[in-house]
């Protein structure tokens, strides 16, 4: 499960690309990917079309039918990896999660290419910024960033599938 802020712009997004790398890594019937926000302001609102438009032009399908939720409790536990966008977001599940301790890491954490941390307390060098107070160039960015990560995803869901 990705996790965003109001689950429009960033979260959607990187659940329509990890889909999509699933898929094409043969691993579309074993996983189910979904995303959340940590807020309920945008509840049952569809992905921003900036979202949609960078997807779009990426040859990704723009996530018709998707409906903006806000993360409960139990959708962390009944989730195998939960991934945040931001280090905030992460506080959040954390503190949402009470001790029931699911696999919460951050989405770019999975970059090779992202700043190294050394804990929680310098996450935010991994966070991918909200696009949504931007122009379309912040989407075309914040896509870049989901699309370095995605593979690294991929390739840790298969590990863990192997187990």
């Amino acid at each position: 499960m990705t996790v965003c802020t109001g689950n429009i712009c960033r979260s959607p997004m990187a659940e329509v690309v990890l889909r999509d790398r699933l898929e094409s890594a043969g691993l579309a019937h074993r996983v189910t990917v979904d995303s959340t926000g940590v807020s309920d302001e945008e509840h049952g609102n569809p992905v921003d079309p900036r979202a949609r438009r960078a997807l779009a032009s990426r040859g990704y399908p723009v996530g018709d039918g998707h409906r903006a939720r806000q993360v409960a409790a139990a959708d962390l536990t009944a989730r195998d990896l939960v991934l945040p966008m931001t280090s905030r977001h992460a506080q959040v599940l954390r503190r949402l999660a009470n001790g029931t301790d699911p696999q919460i890491l951050m989405y770019r954490s999975f970059d090779p290419a992202a700043p190294q941390v050394t804990g929680a307390g310098d996450e935010s060098r991994l966070d991918v910024d909200d696009p949504w107070y931007g122009d379309a160039d912040g989407f075309e960015i914040c896509l870049d960033e989901i699309e370095a990560a995605a593979d690294g995803i991929v390739a840790h869901v298969r590990a863990q599938l192997a187990r």
